[in-house]
C-alpha cells in the first residue's frame, strides 16, 4: 500500500505492507533507527514518537493509519544547526540516562508533554504519572524527572564537574 509519512519535516513515500508498524516503518524504511523497539506490545515505551503532536507507541500503530500525518522521531529533535534540543542536554546535564535504550522514547514522551502544557512539570503528580508510562530499569527515574524540569527552565542546567 502506498502512503506518504511527514518525518521530522521530510516527504517520504512508502510503499508498506498494511500489517507492518510504524516503528518497523521508521526504522527499516525510513533509517531512523533512533526509535527503539522493546517489548512491541506497547508497555515499555521505548518506542515513543510524536504523531501530529501527540507522543504515541509507534509499534502499535500500522504504519497505514499514519498516511498522511506528521512523525517526529528523535532524530527530529536537534536543531538545525545540529544544536542538541533542550531535553537532549538537559538528560545529559542530569545524567538521566545509563544504557540508552529508553532515551529515546522518554525524550519523545516529554517533548509532547512539554509542548502541549509546559506547566506539567509544576504539579509533582502529573509529572510522576507521566513518567511512569515509560519504562526504564537503570535510572530510578528521578534524573529523568530532573531533567524534564531542567529542559522546562524551571531549574538551571547543572554546572559541568
Amino acid at each position: 500500500m502506498n502512503i506518504t509519512l511527514t518525518v521530522n519535516g521530510r516527504i517520504h513515500h512508502l510503499d508498506v505492507e498494511p500489517r507492518r508498524a510504524l516503528g518497523d516503518v521508521l526504522r527499516e524504511d525510513c533509517g531512523l533507527t533512533g526509535t527503539h523497539l522493546g517489548c512491541e506490545q506497547g508497555v515499555c515505551g521505548s518506542c515513543t514518537v510524536v504523531l501530529d503532536g501527540d507522543a504515541v507507541r509507534s509499534c502499535l500503530l500500522l504504519a497505514v493509519q499514519c498516511d498522511g500525518r506528521s512523525v517526529r522521531t528523535v532524530e527530529g529533535l536537534a536543531g538545525r544547526d545540529g544544536e542538541p534540543h533542550p531535553l537532549q542536554r538537559a538528560f545529559s546535564a542530569e545524567h538521566a540516562l545509563q544504557c540508552g535504550f529508553c532515551t529515546p522514547g522518554f525524550l519523545m514522551l516529554a517533548v509532547a508533554a512539554l509542548e502541549s502544557d509546559p506547566a506539567i512539570v509544576e504539579d509533582p503528580e502529573r509529572l510522576r504519572e507521566l513518567l511512569t508510562s515509560n519504562l526504564c530499569r537503570c535510572t530510578g527515574y528521578e534524573p529523568i524527572r530532573r531533567a524534564i524540569i531542567c529542559a522546562a527552565g524551571r531549574t538551571p542546567f547543572p554546572q559541568a564537574e
